[in-house]
């Protein structure tokens, strides 16, 4: 494969930076935007081509030595080669250029993102697999292991229990390493941001409000942060096991749901008073089915969050629930640092209906 000269003008979602040829985009690993590189082209496409990085000929002043030995070939990481305060920037602009691009959005009225306390250390699980022998992380671009012996981005207590199940005679497959006990359902990874996280959703959301609707609940961190700014809160996950363990610490004013998130929203909302409702929805990473848009679109509740992990499926659902609401806020929040990883809590009101 032919060996170019380029230019970084960018770095695109999900990590790589992109330069031209041509008018051609050419994504390349680890790069940074303004860098001049040297690169063979892997692939290439009529619409884009890829390549890998041979050279730096003109390198970044936010260029950094990463600290693990496996970055480049693991499969985690994208953003160690860059200084954090960038790495914040570059998230800011992506989210804020895929809300403009995909969501048709023209004006994003977008919020400082909010970063994380820890840089590294900060999950508090990890799944590892292994197969003959190697124990660690998927490689990059490869369903191949790399044999992983601490992974700098894990709290120390993970890394602990790596070590324990390093030295044990393992069976292959899958390992979810925690660092410490508590019921098996989904939480956030990151501690530090999960609780800013929390607390903007409090700051965002309008008191003294008669139904919160929290789709997507977990076990209700959410819901139970707010039950105080309503007179009753409704939560619905098709977990059961998570559902189980919001019930564990109800209040009277609490309910939970097990079922199916987008009858049970389309049910509840629609035997409500839309003036007086709010919703929360924190879908998985493919955002909000087509029934859930409509159900929204529809019965449009007074507020809307919208907590989202792949700003793509979030711009695609802005674009649709634009018909009735308005876009108040925009605020990305740094859940993974070093990774690719973006999580965005956009605030929305009902086109006709004021801030309280």
């Amino acid at each position: 494969m032919r060996t170019v000269d380029l230019k970084i003008e960018d770095v695109a979602f999900g990590g790589k930076g992109v330069a031209r040829e041509n008018g051609k985009a050419v994504f390349i690993p680890f790069t940074i935007d303004g860098e001049s590189v040297s690169a063979k082209i892997t692939r290439e496409k009529k619409q884009f081509a890829e390549a890998e990085l041979v050279d730096l000929r003109e390198t970044s002043s936010h260029r950094v030595e990463p600290p693990c030995p496996y970055f480049g070939q693991c499969g985690g990481c994208a953003y160690q080669h860059i200084d954090y305060a960038h790495q914040l920037a570059i998230k800011s602009r992506q989210v804020h250029d895929v809300l403009q691009r995909i969501g048709k959005l023209k004006d994003v009225p977008m919020r400082s993102i909010i970063p994380s306390p820890l840089q590294y250390a900060y999950r508090n699980r990890i799944t590892v697999h292994a197969e003959n022998g190697v124990i660690g992380y998927f490689r990059r671009d490869s369903h191949r292991l790399i044999d992983v012996e601490r992974c700098p981005i894990a709290m120390d207590e993970v890394n602990r229990e790596l070590t324990d199940l390093r030295a044990r005679d393992l069976g292959d497959g899958h390992y979810t390493l925690r660092a410490r006990s508590g019921p098996r359902v989904f939480s956030q990874t990151n501690d530090g941001v999960a609780n800013a996280l929390r607390d903007l959703i409090v700051e965002l959301m309008p008191p003294n409000q008669d139904l919160l609707i929290d789709a997507f609940c977990g076990a209700g961190s959410f819901t139970k942060a707010l039950v105080d700014k309503f007179n009753r809160v409704v939560g619905i996950d098709w977990d059961r096991f998570a559902i189980a363990a919001a019930l564990e610490t109800a209040g009277a004013k609490e309910t939970y749901i097990a079922g199916d998130v987008d009858a049970n929203l389309n049910s509840i909302l629609g035997q409500s008073d839309a003036d007086q409702t709010a919703v929360i929805v924190d879908p998985p990473a493919v955002g909000l089915s087509a029934h859930a848009r409509k159900t929204i679109v529809d019965l449009a509740p007074a507020t809307l969050i919208y907590v989202s992990c792949n700003p793509p499926t979030l711009a695609r659902d802005l674009a649709e629930l634009q018909q009735q609401f308005k876009i108040e806020s925009v605020t990305p929040l740094d859940m993974f640092p070093q990774t690719a990883e973006i999580e965005v809590v956009v605030q929305l009101q009902r086109s006709d209906a004021s801030t309280i």
